[in-house]
């Protein structure tokens, strides 16, 4: 009886997944252009399993997107693919993203004349029809007098006779002229600086062509593991791998000058040592801050998530935190901490209150150690605070009901007042999802709208504190602009790719990474470098003298060389000197970690992971730490 029972249980049972076929397996959009994409899940035995589980996995999110109902959206030109799971079982499809239409082209040269044998790089600029900028566009060459000066598919102008020639640039039914004067001379001798040279990787040479007039030759390197742009009239190099490369500078129809770069790998010598926890495995961790208190102990505040406390822990010594306090509010999440330069008042941002009424809690330090609420306020901010900056006696408010970032005095902490507001214009898909205030200018972290500056006191666009004025807009396609840093020259933005089915008690597989934008002319970032981690995703930074600090959720706490100029893929140059994964197996997801962020205090490094509570870290250089 049994032997059949069991017989007919076998005969019953549903053969595992064996394959999946997708429908369109190929498809061609244009940007924005969304299409479904069905999935049919065989089985082993050659049968359809109708309600099989499948999720949708974006492969190259910053090209084409995919929710879990399998739509996929474009969103930038280029190739992708979306994959398509089932157990074990994957199935791809391809997804090929037109480039924007063209509506409007800009050009020039960048020298009023050529002289005859040279030539030179036009410089050209294509708008799609609401004014974005369209980075790959299929442009068309054509010169009026190829005797004077003829031009290349790449758009390059060479110099043949004295006269002048038209160039005309253009995409359907967009175009746009450049005048070419071209001038006899002799140029003499021409050659690269510096001809020979030692680096390492990840370290940025600038080469220059010597000769007796301005020359923009077109630069290229031997081999496939380093490269070199143009900027002006300089070839500038970086190098992801060791090795000899020989650079070339084409100035003219065949003529080149060259010079040659070893490059040797980059060795840091650092570990990253875990000093102390705070550990909390009973809810998930958010942001933390770390302050020396008015009584001379030094506190880290830690906020939480789908839990309504904020911790208070003594890490005067790092070695081994004490929980002294906690400060209960009505809350599903305390996303931010914040302490006042004073470091006598706390604020706390507010998400999920039960009654709907937000906003921000001011605490009084007064007793570090127990910390107790001054006073709330909700009024102009009631749909949730997630993030804030103080300045001054200014909180500046990522608030999730207007997207606006929201200016609160709170000089007279028991009864703070909105003085000021600023928010994105004209957005169909408005969402600030944090603020940064360094040197009278404000980063604005606008996800979908990119990261936006603001001048709030700066003096270079007339913003004040509470009045601020908008200096410029950094977008990329991938959106998820999530957090940003300025440090010096460069402003490092971080974007968050979370996958649509994400589940905060269950491994999450983050990606994203962060742009490295060049700030040298404020009203034009120009993203410069990244540095991606693959198969992980980036949370909040620090950045303290030379050294990135990156909570790289699954990835763990990572420190990245930022010495110098930067230039490419920092993670594939090694400037990534330590790592430390913040994994426990006693958290609200075992062994499964997602650091935070990083805060340096006093030596030390403080994070805290969703999952695991607080980390205390020393980042120790100059020698190798054997455990």
């Amino acid at each position: 009886m049994i032997a059949s029972t069991l017989l007919l249980l076998l005969a019953g049972a549903q053969a595992g997944p064996d394959r999946i076929d997708l429908d369109p397996a190929r498809m061609t959009l244009d940007t924005g252009e969304t299409v479904t994409v069905t999935a049919t899940v065989w089985s082993d035995d050659g049968m359809v399993i109708a309600d099989a589980p499948v999720r949708w996995i974006a492969m190259n999110p910053e090209v084409a997107a995919v929710d879990q109902a399998g739509q996929v959206t474009a969103v930038s030109p280029g190739e992708a693919r979306i994959a398509a799971r089932t157990g074990n079982v994957m199935s791809f499809a391809a997804v090929v993203v037109r480039a924007l239409p063209v509506a409007g082209i800009e050009a020039d040269l960048p020298v009023a004349t050529l002289l005859t044998g040279t030539s030179a790089p036009l410089q050209v600029a294509a708008t799609g029809p609401g004014g974005e900028r369209v980075a790959e566009a299929e442009l068309s060459y054509a010169s009026s007098d190829e005797g004077v000066a003829s031009v290349d598919a790449t758009g390059r102008v060479y110099a043949h006779a004295p006269g002048m020639a038209r160039v005309t640039i253009g995409s359907g039914d967009a175009t746009a002229t450049v005048a070419v004067i071209v001038q006899a001379g002799e140029l003499g001798p021409v050659e690269v600086v510096p001809g020979e040279l030692r680096a390492r990787t990840g370290d940025v040479v600038r080469f220059e062509v010597l000769a007796s007039t301005a020359l923009y030759p077109e630069w290229s390197v031997s081999g496939a593991g380093a490269q070199i742009e143009a900027d002006g009239t300089e070839g500038v190099f970086v190098a992801e791998r060791p090795g000899t490369y020989r650079i070339t500078a084409v100035y003219g129809e065949g003529l080149a000058a060259v010079a040659s770069a070893t490059v040797t790998a980059r060795i840091e010598e650092a570990e990253l040592v875990r000093v102390g926890r705070g550990a909390a495995a009973e809810h998930h961790s958010g942001d933390t801050w770390v302050f020396e208190g008015v009584d001379g102990r030094d506190y880290a505040y830690v906020g939480t998530y789908m839990y309504d406390w904020m911790k208070v822990w003594d890490v005067t010594d790092p070695a081994a935190p004490v929980l002294t306090d906690s400060v209960q509010l009505d809350a599903r999440r305390i996303n931010d901490v914040k302490i006042h330069g004073s470091n006598r008042l706390g604020i706390l941002t507010r998400e999920g209150a039960s009654d709907r009424r937000n906003g921000i809690v001011v605490l009084d330090l007064s007793d570090p150690a127990h910390p107790s609420i001054i006073s709330e306020y909700k009024r102009t901010v009631p749909g949730g605070v997630h993030n804030v900056w103080i300045e001054g006696d200014l909180v500046y408010a990522v608030h999730n009901g207007t997207s606006d970032i929201h200016i609160i005095d709170i000089s007279d902490p028991a009864a703070p007042d909105e003085v000021g507001r600023w928010g994105m214009p004209e957005s169909d898909h408005k969402s600030l999802h944090d603020v940064i205030v360094q040197d009278g200018y404000a980063y604005l972290s606008y996800w979908d709208d990119g990261a936006v500056t603001l001048d709030v006191g700066a003096g270079t666009h007339g913003g004040t504190p509470t009045e601020p004025a908008f200096v410029s807009r950094y977008r990329y396609p991938a959106g998820n602009t999530h957090t940003a840093w300025r440090a010096g020259r460069y402003l490092f933005v971080g974007d968050e790719i979370f996958p649509d089915d994400w589940d905060a008690d269950a491994p999450i597989e983050a990606r994203g990474y962060i742009h490295v934008l060049d700030m040298a002319d404020m009203n034009n970032p120009v993203e410069v470098a990244r540095y991606e981690v693959p198969e992980a995703g980036a949370h909040n930074i620090w950045v303290e003298g030379d050294r990135l600090y990156v909570g790289y959720y699954q990835a763990g706490l990572r420190v990245v060389d930022i010495s110098g100029e930067l230039r490419g893929d920092l993670y594939r140059q090694g400037r990534e000197i330590a790592i430390l994964k913040t994994t426990d197996a006693q958290s609200t997801v075992p062994n499964w970690g997602m650091t935070w962020g990083a805060q340096i205090h006093k030596g030390h490094i403080f994070t805290s992971d969703l999952n695991s509570g607080l980390w205390v870290v020393k980042l120790v250089e100059g020698q190798r730490i054997i455990s």
